[in-house]
């Protein structure tokens, strides 16, 4: 190579490795910094697009796990107020049962059956008056298919795996059959010895209409709780697929940052040096 005065070649070739050197030791200081050895598509295009469409997922199916939390929270509620309706249906048979005697005098029967109409309305009452966040739950509001609730879980909408529906029957003291505020019939009244006596199937029926619909929501719970754990599964493989596609290794990144420091530390000092060599041009013309 010629000695020349107007290109210094040599300081050219080592500021073009510098930069080259100094561009990857800042990618590594930025991959250290933020964790992640995707930070822009620029890093990994392909990658980069997977990485995003797993994050939606993640965050979709941690939505769908609080959703899940959420409808057996509702369904607890409902638990909540069938074990009180339990409660008031099985006083009101212990008083059709006694009721039921003839040892009772009509003016006694009509005591009973006052407590009796009472515990009815006591049942329709919290029928009415049981809610989450706002929907009523056991006045029959969410009996119908077409008013069914939908407890949506997935990604996606399909019906095969995404969501279910929850139907709670009506179970107003009307519904069930018992109390005056029902159609004259069996469990309408126990003020004589055979409407007490007719009262006491009647009760029965009731009983088991309001375990049906108990022992369904209990079944649908159980089913939530299986829905939650998958979905906490899936949330947790998507997160450690996304975490090898996106986060960095620390100590490959480490070994990649520590070389290109000492390559930028030696680019520095030879293209130091290479700026001093046009000056020995000035030794050969004696100055």
């Amino acid at each position: 190579m010629s000695l020349v005065i107007n290109h210094n070649l040599m300081a050219m070739n080592a500021a073009r490795s510098l930069s080259f050197t100094y561009g990857r030791l800042a990618t590594s200081v930025q991959r250290l910094a933020s964790g992640l050895r995707v930070n822009s598509a620029q890093d990994d295009a392909a990658g980069l697009a997977v990485r995003e469409m797993m994050r939606t997922d993640i965050r979709v199916l941690n939505q769908g796990v609080r959703n899940a939390n959420d409808a057996i929270s509702l369904i607890q509620t409902a638990d909540g107020a069938f074990s009180v309706i339990d409660e008031k249906l099985t006083r009101m048979k212990e008083l059709a049962e006694q009721a039921a005697t003839g040892t009772y005098t009509t003016a006694q029967r009509l005591i009973m059956d006052s407590e009796y109409q009472a515990m009815a309305s006591e049942i329709t009452r919290i029928a009415m008056a049981t809610d989450f966040n706002g929907v009523k739950l056991l006045d029959g509001s969410l009996s119908g298919s077409a008013n069914q609730m939908k407890i949506h879980f997935g990604t996606g909408n399909s019906s095969a795996e995404d969501y279910y529906y929850i139907r709670i029957g009506n179970t107003t003291a009307s519904a069930l059959g018992v109390g005056n505020s029902a159609a004259v019939g069996p469990g309408f009244t126990i003020s004589t010895q055979s409407a007490a006596q007719e009262a006491l199937e009647a009760i029965d029926s009731a009983i088991m209409n309001k375990d049906n619909i108990r022992a369904n929501l209990g079944g649908i719970a159980n089913r939530l709780a299986n829905t939650i754990s998958n979905l906490s599964i899936q949330a947790e493989n998507l997160q450690s697929a996304e975490s090898r596609i996106s986060d960095v290794d620390v100590a490959t990144e480490m070994t990649e940052f520590t070389r290109n420091q000492i390559l930028v530390q030696a680019g520095v000092a030879m293209l130091a040096q290479a700026n001093t060599l046009p000056q020995l041009a000035l030794k050969l013309m004696g100055a």
